[in-house]
């Protein structure tokens, strides 16, 4: 996870730990010193764009992971470049491919993802994170830097995109989705983390406020259109989802974010429900192994690895009313088509929690 592994500490022999994210006193402060090598067309970092040659590495229960599986579903990268899925929760190590044949990774043939970042630096001492890109050839880590990865998928590797695919970086909206990014990152996609890593009151009622005063602001944005930019998705939607989508089953009561549900924000809550039922957004959530990771490997957080039942899901399926607001999901493009065979997220205990194709 880009929150690292085992947050930013290392134990000396496995380079991450499991379950210490609190530092005592302190305010949680993200480590973001990723691997910085791109993939480009030009090949200038020595990593030329070529279909077939990489595996894109992401946990379904991870945030930033799952916003690289949604940019290449929508952009319908699924036959340049291959997805390996580490399960839910990882050992002292790193994530582990435990939900894989025999325990490994089908094309890799690697346990645990840190064997991709030792084969490119020895002894890695940072946070194994996901999502990550590992070379095949080589079997080496090529980067972890999430936000780069995504920004990539939509302009260096545009010449295999597949017909139709949305543009998600649109040039006209791309200063004042740089703008509304960056508070996304700072108030909410890491606000949360601040929230359920903080170390003491002040640090946590700090973050709350701000979180907050963030969500407030996207309400109203939301209240007047359909879309964060412009009037069709964008990477800035994709950004925002993978938090909401996760806020009521866990951040609500894991990380203490707890002022109210998603559920009861009017235009947040049906925002977040126009995109899962989009095609590209829900059908990557598994809700099961989003649950199962927070509560399992927050140890410190929650010593009993007691898993929540709830919340309830069915909601995600109802009606939400954004049409109202106008806009065209996918622009001059299409939707993607059905899930790639063998990339389906199995539907919940009462199969009610995944949208149709």
């Amino acid at each position: 996870m880009a929150e690292r592994t085992g947050t930013e500490q290392n134990d000396g022999a496995g380079f991450s730990t499991r379950g210490a994210y609190v530092t005592g006193g302190a305010e949680y402060t993200r480590d973001t010193n990723y691997i910085e090598t791109r993939i480009t067309r030009d090949g200038a970092d020595g990593y030329p764009v070529e279909a077939g040659r990489y595996r894109l590495i992401a946990a379904r229960a991870c945030p930033w992971a799952n916003r690289a599986i949604i940019v290449r579903r929508l952009l319908g990268l699924e036959d340049a470049i291959s997805l390996g899925t580490p399960g839910p929760t990882h050992d002292a190590r790193s994530w582990t491919f435990d939900l894989d044949p025999d325990g490994r990774d089908p094309v890799l043939g690697i346990e645990r993802l840190q064997e991709a970042f030792f084969r490119r630096t020895p002894g890695y001492s940072r946070g194994i994170t996901v999502p990550a890109i590992v070379d095949i050839p080589s079997g080496a880590v090529v980067t972890n830097d999430f936000p780069q990865i995504t920004e990539d998928f939509s302009t260096q590797w545009k010449d295999l995109h597949r017909d139709g695919a949305p543009d998600l970086l649109p040039a006209e909206h791309l200063e004042e989705m740089r703008a509304v990014n960056k508070r996304i990152f700072t108030e909410v996609n890491n606000g949360v983390y601040r929230c359920g890593f903080a170390g003491s009151q002040d640090a946590y009622n700090a973050a709350y406020d701000r979180l907050w005063a963030a969500m407030d602001w996207l309400e109203d944005r939301l209240s007047r259109q359909r879309y964060l930019v412009g009037d069709t998705i964008t990477e800035a939607d994709v950004r925002l989802f993978t938090t909401l989508v996760r806020f009521d089953p866990v951040y609500h009561g894991h990380f203490k974010c707890n002022r109210n549900k998603l559920t009861e924000m009017p235009n947040l809550w049906g925002y977040a429900r126009d995109l899962f039922q989009t095609p590209g957004f829900g059908d990557t959530v598994d809700f099961e192994q989003i649950k199962a990771h927070y509560y399992i490997v927050h140890e410190d957080i929650n010593p009993t690895g007691i898993v929540p039942k709830g919340p309830e899901l069915s909601g995600w399926l109802t009606g939400h009313g954004r049409e109202r607001l106008g806009g065209r999901p996918f622009g001059d493009g299409t939707a993607p088509g059905p899930v790639r065979a063998g990339e389906e997220v199995a539907a919940g205990p009462e199969g009610r929690q995944q949208p149709s194709a």
